[in-house]
């Protein structure tokens, strides 16, 4: 038994040391707990072994040495590539959309971590050699080697249930990290990959017995927005009778114009009956959602309130966008577009799990992605309160592009739900009997990554001569990898880089966005001969920054340091309506992709609640915040990392602390349960289906307050 034990437990532990390594470094988090797991481990996987008779014996011992060495091996890959742990819900959900697209940049992957690959190989082959050679030996079963795999098994599960409890009473870090809020980064890097494992399995496992998603619950498909506040009629004047006026000719007279009303701020709700809404709640989830809408304040109107109201919109979700492929003799466009209209400059796109996927979730529901694969989970949801179910009930056909296959991340299924009309340039393995009808042509679909610009040759025309649109596109033309051979859209633009003094990852990843310019050099073109300039919006975001650079080879393409606060995370964001070109429009405020929903809705004059979203409209008087993967944030006074615990308290243009030094402790400690709120909030959203929840709830319908629905 001691032998069995120590072989595993020492290989578990190599192995731990070497993902660590290659995805964080040598600075370690909560040590101990990555003795304490990898100790459990193998107690249990002892137990087995020592339980088993004869052949089994031998076959459970070599399972567990190789299923631990090709695991880590397929964690550390994906960690390099992804920027993420491998999760369960990855490799049920994902896992052949990753092989069947991602397979370029998984052999590169593995290429560039085959020197740690070999070191965690090594150890299996000696293991083998020496169970062959007998120096291993796998003894029968007796009873005292039993009692031992039993006794050590129970102290050391024992260990880990007393060190979790002790965390959750001295409210630890790491206890929060691997029960309260599921954060397999952190978890992974503070507490080890086999930590992260055993989470990762218990959470599946309830998910899948004991909090499965039910389903679409039958709901109304419309909400009811608040009252309009009346608005002021124009005095009409009346003459007097005619007996009564003098006979002589009146003199002219000049009508003084009506002052007009003071604008009164109103609340961004809906009318909801909260007495049928806690009444109706099944389970704690429920009445927890229930009584934080109930308390949530809510954002108010203000002066942007409306300004585009009935403008057509073009909402772009730009893959592996960041500030840095921007410069304005190389992609003028989208330079012009950065720094006319509305200019933000403190704008942040976060790297959530599934990277591009939660990326469109966010931008598209103003709700943190939870877990992996939030945008698949929503296609078994009730999602009525999107940009696309806003315009949809207004009588606009909403409609979304991607350069890619239909059925990538299962498109074909989450885009209709979320109210678009969804069309790819490619099936990826759907019926073209079904499906053929939502694929559009474009040349060079066969490429990868696909042109963004040829995208727009194809499909804007299909809208742009409506009355009214609404087009949102996912991008990828700027998807990694990001040199000049496996990389089309780069070799396309290599020569436009030429002259550039960097790297050829640098001078690729900027190529490959000049065809991002090119496509919204198009749709600008496009929009002006249809005469639909002036009437429209033009929105576009990141999914994410291209985590598939090294950070040295990020601030290469940066031209400096990233190590103040989120640097890493800050973006661009395209908020553009011709008529603030001369006079664009400055905004300061943290902000990120998070308050796109809001902000687009509160701009277009749609009457939404605010309480729906873990975003908030930018241009309210909340204060912004913006919120990261590992619970870290951002607001207006303060950058907080939650892993390092650093503090950097802002100051404004005067050098005056934000937040006074006297109230920080307050003001930080409020900002954290914030952060969990609103976590909690768009999690349990999701989990519980909980929009048709508050459409049952809500007094009336959005149709009532439609006014002039397109026909």
């Amino acid at each position: 038994m001691l032998v069995i034990w120590s072989t595993l437990a020492g290989l578990l532990l190599y192995l731990e040391i070497l993902y660590h390594i290659s995805g964080f470094g040598f600075s370690f988090g909560f040590f101990p707990f990555v003795i304490l797991t990898t100790l459990t481990w193998a107690s249990v996987e002892s137990l087995l072994v020592v339980l088993a008779k004869g052949k089994l014996k031998r076959f459970l011992y070599r399972f567990f040495v190789w299923f631990s060495i090709f695991w880590t091996f397929a964690q550390t890959t994906y960690l390099h590539i992804f920027k993420q742990p491998m999760l369960w819900e990855a490799v049920f959900n994902g896992g052949q959309d990753a092989l069947t697209n991602y397979w370029r940049e998984a052999l590169v992957g593995v290429k560039e971590v085959s020197p740690y690959v070999v070191a965690m190989i090594i150890p299996g082959i000696l293991y083998m050699v020496l169970l062959r050679k007998n120096v291993i030996r796998l003894e029968e079963c007796q009873v005292l080697s039993l009692m031992r795999s039993i006794l050590a098994s129970v102290v050391m599960i024992s260990a880990c249930i007393i060190t979790m409890e002790v965390g959750r009473v001295t409210e630890a870090d790491y206890y929060e990290s691997y029960k309260e809020f599921f954060d397999p980064l952190t978890l992974a890097e503070d507490m080890g990959v086999q930590a992260m494992l055993q989470r990762d399995t218990v959470l599946s496992i309830k998910g899948l017995f004991g909090n499965a998603l039910s389903g679409r619950e039958t709901g109304r498909t419309v909400v009811k927005e608040p009252q309009a506040t009346p608005v002021p009629q124009k005095p009409v004047e009346t003459a007097a009778p005619a007996e009564t006026m003098p006979p002589a000719q009146p003199e002219p007279t000049v009508t003084p114009e009506p002052t007009p009303e003071p604008f009164v701020p109103s609340p961004n709700v809906f009318a909801i009956d909260y007495e049928t809404l806690s009444t109706m709640a099944k389970n704690k989830k429920q009445t927890w959602l229930a009584d934080y809408i109930m308390n949530e304040k809510p954002t108010m109107t203000n002066e942007y309130t409306g300004i585009f109201e009935g403008y057509n919109v073009i909402f772009l979700t730009a893959e592996g966008f960041s500030p840095y492929a921007v410069r304005e003799d190389k992609t003028p466009t989208l330079y012009h577009l950065i720094h006319t209209g509305f200019v933000f400059e403190n704008y942040y796109v976060p790297l959530w799990q599934t990277s591009t996927s939660d990326g469109e979730y966010i931008n598209n529901t103003g709700l943190i992605p939870d877990g992996q694969f939030s945008m698949k989970k929503s296609a078994s949801c009730y999602m009525p309160y999107t940009l696309a179910g806003f315009f949809n009930r207004s009588g606009v056909q909403s409609r979304a592009y991607h350069n890619n296959t239909l059925s990538y991340y299962d498109r074909h299924l989450t885009h209709p739900n979320l109210g678009y009309l969804f069309k790819a340039c490619n099936l990826g393995g759907l019926s073209s009997k079904q499906y053929g009808q939502y694929i559009f042509e474009m040349e060079t679909s066969n490429r990868w990554p696909a042109s963004d610009y040829q995208m727009m040759i194809s499909t804007v025309p299909e809208y742009v001569h409506d009355d009214r649109f609404f087009a949102y596109y996912m991008t990828v033309s700027g998807h990694m990898n990001y040199n000049f051979k496996g990389n089309s859209m780069s070799s396309l633009n290599k020569a436009a880089v030429e002259d550039l003094d960097m790297s050829e990852n640098a001078r690729a990843y900027i190529a490959c966005n000049i065809e991002l310019d090119k496509a919204l050099e198009s749709i600008l073109e496009q929009l002006k001969e249809a005469g639909q300039l002036e009437r429209t919006v033009i929105c576009l975001s990141a999914d994410h920054y291209p985590y598939a650079m090294k950070k040295q080879e990020y601030e290469e393409l940066a031209g400096g340091s990233l190590d103040y606060g989120k640097d890493l995370f800050r973006n661009n964001l395209i908020l553009w309506n011709v008529a603030f070109e001369e006079n664009p429009v400055v905004v300061k405020k943290a902000c990120g992709s998070m308050d796109l929903l809001p902000t687009l809705l509160n701009l277009l004059g749609y009457k939404y609640d605010s309480r729906m979203y873990a975003g908030k409209d930018i241009f309210s008087d909340d204060e912004g915040m913006v919120i990261f993967n590992d619970k870290s944030f951002v607001t207006d006074g303060v950058i907080y990392n939650r892993k390092t615990k650093e503090t950097i308290w802002l100051r404004d243009e005067n050098g005056d602390l934000i937040v006074p030094a006297d109230q920080q402790e307050q003001y930080l400690a409020e900002r954290q349960q914030e952060v969990k709120d609103r976590y909690q909030f768009s999690a349990y959203i999701l989990e519980e289906n909980y929009y048709a929840k508050v459409e049952e709830a809500i007094e009336d319908t959005l149709e009532d307050t439609v006014e002039n629905p397109i026909e």
